[in-house]
């Protein structure tokens, strides 16, 4: 992939950004959907906080196409199957991602898949889904598989553990392995790159005046440093494959280096390196809140749970998952999982800029917009998904779940832009949620409640705390 292809650098200086918004608006003026367009710091809050009643709301006042201002600039909110299937797959063509919300995610990811678009998009695309091929993906079960009983032989029944946290060091350990082919237990490169990767997501965890701030001891001071430290462990590691030939594993990373794009062009170190940590940014986090949140839900839901181990019982008979065990031999676990992944869909968010004026049920919207899709808000539409908060693992099954609307259901995206390591991630969530039930029940604890944070990825807010017991018989 000739590096003259690549994308023109973006500008994070606040300043510059948020003067050219409002350049942008002022253009566009008077031609923006309907909807809450003056400033609130209430709304910008939030919005910030806990967008989901927000977004319902404004549905409900507007209809599925509605602009907010959120800070200083006019956000535009497009819900419902129809949206979403019009962002994703049929007007496709009116977005890019590269100038969207997803932008912030340059300074650590690069040009990964999140931030670049068009002819580059694709190329590096084709040049990465040999490495998420079926087998491939299968080939990791047992690695997997291997890391979820290391990690649950310091579980003792009685304590209280934070589900979330022991999540989320295992994914982070299965990421090293699987993508970059590190060992977490080297107490070196492996363990540094899994440490400083962690200091650069706190990040995009922080408030949003505090992401503005530049300077010594900023967070995007501390973003930067940890960025710097990651990059000369996955380049150095990158360049000692190249010059020993040391390739061909089956970790991503070795993938990478050996492939090509349509011409025959090899992905240059900077590439390889962008698109790796784009990897390790989406399967780590996503993985990471769907375990726990399917853990939460089977804890509140006592009778789904009891289904769900009588299934797993009759086909494994006590032995560990197999690849073949985990696509398609066990339906429940599969319905089980989509509906954890309709109510809390990691990637919650789709930013997109327009660019060119398009109409979305009857509603214009202009060039310049920034507009989003929301499959969180989306997936809990009462007039697509009735009693949208209750959890019910039957509306997936093989005949519902083809009876739904074209993009009602988008916890992955769609058309080109679908998520590459779907297969991997949810092959993993199945894995690990079906060895911690073969061996633990875990309980809620008294007075507790769960409250989701998004970003940047959906997770409980302030971890999940649960009681570990032995398995009921």
């Amino acid at each position: 992939m000739a590096a003259a292809g690549a994308p023109p650098a973006l500008s994070h200086n606040p300043a510059v950004r948020i003067a050219a918004d409002l350049r942008a608006e002022l253009v566009a003026r008077g031609s923006f959907p309907p909807g809450e367009t003056s400033f609130s710091a209430v709304r910008t809050h939030r919005i910030a906080n806990d967008p989901l009643p927000v977004l319902l709301s404004a549905y409900e006042r507007h209809g599925p196409v509605f602009t907010l201002r959120v800070l200083h600039g006019l956000q535009v909110f497009v819900l419902g199957p129809e949206a979403n299937h019009f962002v994703t797959v049929s007007g496709a063509h009116n977005f890019v991602w590269r100038e969207g919300g997803l932008s912030e995610l340059e300074p650590l990811l690069g040009d990964g898949l999140l931030t670049i678009d068009g002819a580059y998009h694709r190329r590096a695309r084709l040049a990465m889904l040999p490495a998420f091929h079926r087998d491939q993906v299968a080939g990791q079960v047992q690695m997997i598989v291997e890391e979820t009983e290391a990690a649950l032989a310091a579980w003792t029944p009685g304590e209280a553990i934070d589900v979330y946290a022991w999540a989320r060091q295992l994914a982070m350990r299965i990421a090293m392995r699987a993508l970059l082919g590190l060992d977490p237990d080297d107490g070196d490169t492996g363990a540094t790159a899994a440490r400083e990767f962690e200091r650069a997501l706190r990040f995009y965890g922080t408030e949003y005046p505090l992401r503005v701030l530049r300077g010594p001891g900023s967070p995007w001071w501390r973003m930067h440093r940890a960025r710097e430290v990651l990059d000369a462990i996955v380049l150095g590691e990158i360049e000692r494959r190249r010059r020993t030939r040391g390739g061909g594993g089956d970790d991503v990373l070795s993938m990478l280096l050996a492939a090509s794009d349509e011409d025959g062009e090899p992905l240059s170190d900077r590439e390889v390196r962008d698109q790796a940590v784009t990897l390790l940014f989406a399967g780590h986090d996503t993985s990471t809140s769907t375990i726990s949140f399917l853990l939460y839900e089977l804890a509140r839901h006592p009778s789904e749970l009891r289904r769900l181990l009588t299934e797993q019982d009759e086909v494994l008979e006590g032995r560990s998952p197999t690849a073949s065990d985990l696509t398609g031999a066990m339906p429940r676990l599969e319905m089980v999982l989509d509906e954890v992944l309709r109510l809390y869909p990691p990637a919650w968010i789709g930013p997109r800029r327009a660019i060119r004026h398009f109409e979305l049920h009857g509603v214009g919207v202009p060039g310049g917009a920034y507009v989003n899709y929301c499959s969180w808000a989306s997936h809990r539409l009462p007039d697509v998904f009735p009693d949208p908060e209750a959890f019910e693992p039957e509306r997936f099954t093989a005949e519902t779940k083809a009876a739904l609307p074209k993009g009602a259901y988008v916890p992955f995206g769609g058309g080109s832009r679908t998520c590459i390591g779907m297969r991997f991630g949810q092959m993993e969530v199945k894995a690990v949620a079906t060895l911690v039930l073969r061996r633990f029940g875990l309980e809620l604890l008294p007075g507790r409640t769960m409250s989701v944070r998004q970003m940047p990825t959906l997770s409980p807010r302030g971890g999940l705390r649960m009681m570990v017991r032995e398995r009921a018989a």
